[in-house]
């Protein structure tokens, strides 16, 4: 019988910047710099403790960054991604815990809601739902069947118009 090795949760930092980036270059490749998800994450700071890594005995296995971001005049909703988890650990619920723990943090600093750009049946298990056709604006061209939802407060039904970095 195979064992999983143990991981823990620990927050983003910078010392492990270095293998971060290299999980991410693995999973989506330099292609992932061209995206329109990108856009709101240059010039913007993490959310601290809301972004975390896996961490095994082989080093980072699994990461989640999420972004405050603008909505409209006045809203303020999370922006989560990217969440990236190592071949090794893929299926073993790694995503799964970041992605509950991450949209915890968000709940508890009082974000409305948490929106990311992603396949709707990969994150319908998280909660997440389509947040209908041209409800968000994102600074460049998205598929909007990929805009995706998970209202945290009562608030989120009021967030429509486009999603930029605070400043």
């Amino acid at each position: 019988m195979n064992t999983i090795p143990a991981y823990e949760i620990v927050p983003d930092s910078p010392e492990h910047s270095d293998a971060v980036e290299a999980l991410y270059d693995d999973v989506f490749g330099p292609g992932r710099f061209a995206k329109t998800a990108e856009r709101l994450r240059e010039g913007n700071t993490k959310i601290a403790d809301a972004s975390l890594l896996a961490v095994d005995s082989d080093g980072v296995t699994g990461v989640v960054r999420v972004w405050p971001v603008k909505v409209g005049e006045g809203g303020r909703a999370a922006f989560l991604g990217p969440i990236a988890v190592a071949e090794r650990r893929r299926g073993n619920g790694v995503a799964f815990k970041l992605m509950e723990r991450a949209i915890g943090v968000c709940r508890e600093q009082g974000y409305a809601a948490v929106i990311l750009v992603g396949d709707h049946e990969y994150y319908e298990r998280f909660g997440f739902h389509p947040a209908g056709e041209g409800r968000f604006l994102l600074p460049g061209p998205v598929d909007q069947k990929r805009v995706l939802i998970r209202d945290l407060s009562d608030r989120a039904a009021k967030l429509k118009g486009e999603l930029s970095v605070p400043r």
